[in-house]
């Protein structure tokens, strides 16, 4: 098998896990009650750090696009950050919940390989995964504060002014979670890549 029937079959391998871990109910969303901790991040990263960004970022788009399904057929009362097509009373998405949606996940496709191919340290791969991770969860709440900070204020029930903090405890909780869970997971999978050579 030459290496790009090899590179297109693993890919196939990672965009099926990314359905996967989207249609099995806890296992790529875990419902937090007004957000989702997700998994799905998982097979971006690996996609990014095997393949290469390119392959990261079609996976990171299975993912956003998966989000924006999800969002817009099983909705929460945040699903507006998410999908353009979700409306709760007055509070609706737009065409930012697609910026939202879409472009941390694609670069999360991105990143990964970037930072493994610029360090030289032997912990490259799992500071690529935390740092991809996290830098995901900070993109994905950053962008919800700066488009949608009223709206989701008033979702959550909260004082606009408390709205800041709420988020960045979501990034120090189920943010970094996520992000843990990827420095162990990713290289663990990664170093069975590398050690079967499964690509020359």
């Amino acid at each position: 098998m030459n290496d790009k029937v090899k590179r297109m079959t693993y890919l196939t391998v990672f965009v099926a896990l990314e359905i996967l871990f989207s249609i099995v109910p806890f296992l790529g969303y875990v419902p937090l009650g007004f957000i989702n901790a997700t998994t799905l991040h998982l097979p971006v990263i690996l996609a990014s750090l095997i393949l290469g960004y390119k392959e990261g970022m079609i996976v990171g788009f299975i993912f956003g696009l998966s989000s924006l399904l999800k969002n817009t057929f099983e909705p929460n009362a945040t699903s507006f950050l998410f999908s353009p097509f979700f409306a709760l009373g007055e509070t609706s998405g737009n065409l930012l919940s697609l910026v939202i949606v879409f472009v941390p996940r694609i670069l999360l496709g991105v990143i990964p390989y970037f930072i493994q191919n610029h360090l030289k340290n032997k912990y490259r791969v799992y500071l690529a995964s935390f740092f991809a991770s996290f830098f995901h969860t900070i993109l994905v709440m950053g962008l919800a504060y700066l488009f949608f900070s009223k709206s989701y204020a008033l979702a959550l029930g909260i004082n606009i002014d408390l709205l800041f903090y709420t988020i960045l405890s979501l990034v120090f909780t189920s943010g970094l979670a996520e992000a843990v869970l990827a420095s162990i997971i990713c290289p663990l999978i990664y170093r069975v890549f590398v050690k079967g050579r499964v690509l020359s």
